[in-house]
């Protein structure tokens, strides 16, 4: 009887293939840092640290640095193949863009309840936040902060501009947002650092 020992074809050895994206560096520090700057500064306005009449000092920072700055390390991130980071900073540089547009071309012309459209605009990016830091909790302790007080600081300028452009609550989420601000440019200093540092200087609560 003949053997087939020794005779089989050798098992070929897996084929190793580069992560998506691997050739780019990390997207993540530039969009944390331009979310984080434009919203420290429209948030001081917010807070009334700085005049409300000079508000239109933000509309620069927002449609450049917040808006196509974002929305560029957003399609980076498509580009890595992660979902959650494309997705976050797309639709934030798209909501400043939108906020640019709102204040420079349209707010003054919607009339008596111009407020009410803004905190439509405002409730709805608050769904939008909640929902993104459900999966947030996947990404790191550091990206899940950041979430979390974002959600909060877009329902208390909700509230605030439903309640007739409530300078109170408009005030709170303010100092929420120089807080968010804050929170972000953390992150973002960990990623920069981790990258010239070649390794993790701040602790950010990796999530496997």
């Amino acid at each position: 009887m003949s053997s087939n020992y020794g005779t089989e074809a050798p098992t070929e050895a897996p084929i190793s293939r580069p992560l998506p994206g691997a050739h780019i560096a990390d997207p993540a520090p530039l969009g944390l840092a331009a979310f984080a700057l434009t919203t420290f500064v429209l948030s001081c306005v917010n807070a009334n640290i700085v005049p409300q009449t000079l508000v239109g000092g933000a509309l620069g920072a927002a449609l450049a640095y917040g808006g196509i700055g974002q929305f560029t390390a957003g399609v980076w991130e498509f580009a890595k193949g992660n979902t959650f980071g494309a997705t976050a900073f797309c639709s934030y540089g798209g909501f400043w863009v939108a906020f640019w547009w709102l204040a420079e071309k349209d707010l003054a012309n919607l009339g008596a309840d111009g407020y009410k459209v803004v905190g439509v605009f405002l409730l709805g990016w608050a769904i939008f936040t909640a929902y993104m830091t459900v999966a947030a909790t996947r990404v790191s302790g550091a990206i899940l902060a950041v979430f979390v007080l974002l959600t909060i600081t877009f329902l208390i300028l909700a509230i605030g501009w439903f309640d007739k452009e409530s300078s109170t609550w408009i005030k709170i989420g303010g100092y929420l947002g120089i807080v968010t601000a804050l929170a972000a440019w953390y992150a973002s200093f960990a990623g920069v650092t981790a990258f010239t540092f070649k390794r993790q200087l701040l602790p950010v609560a990796p999530r496997d």
